[in-house]
């Protein structure tokens, strides 16, 4: 039965020596750190500005499309809300932040 326990190893009179791969510890946590940053918060970061960026530089007559797939054209915009001409005789108000994507001119015409 003791070929599964090892035998403990007696420790030198020398003193206490360094543990073994004491400084690998740091390379792997500053690995996971970089990695992180790379594939997860810089990616998001990007999109977010995009995003941002995207609803700052919305304009009268741009043609959208909402998060849940509604298509319009944009009407009236203000700092909070966008009203959207979804057809001839039909608004809808929206949150800015529901909007996703902004579509090329001629898009609505197209469908």
């Amino acid at each position: 039965m003791s070929f599964f326990i090892p035998a403990a190893m007696a420790q030198s009179a020398g003193g206490a020596a360094a543990p073994v791969g004491a400084g690998f510890e740091w390379i792997f946590l500053v690995g996971f750190v970089v990695i992180f940053y790379l594939m997860i918060w810089r990616p998001q970061a990007k999109r977010a500005k995009e995003h941002k960026n995207l609803l700052a530089n919305l304009s009268n007559g741009d043609e959208v499309v909402t998060g849940g797939g509604i298509l319009g054209k944009v009407k009236k915009v203000t700092d909070e809300f966008v009203v959207l001409e979804v057809t001839e005789s039909q608004e809808l108000k929206f949150q800015k932040g529901a909007i996703v994507a902004v579509l090329p001119k001629g898009t609505l015409k197209a469908i």
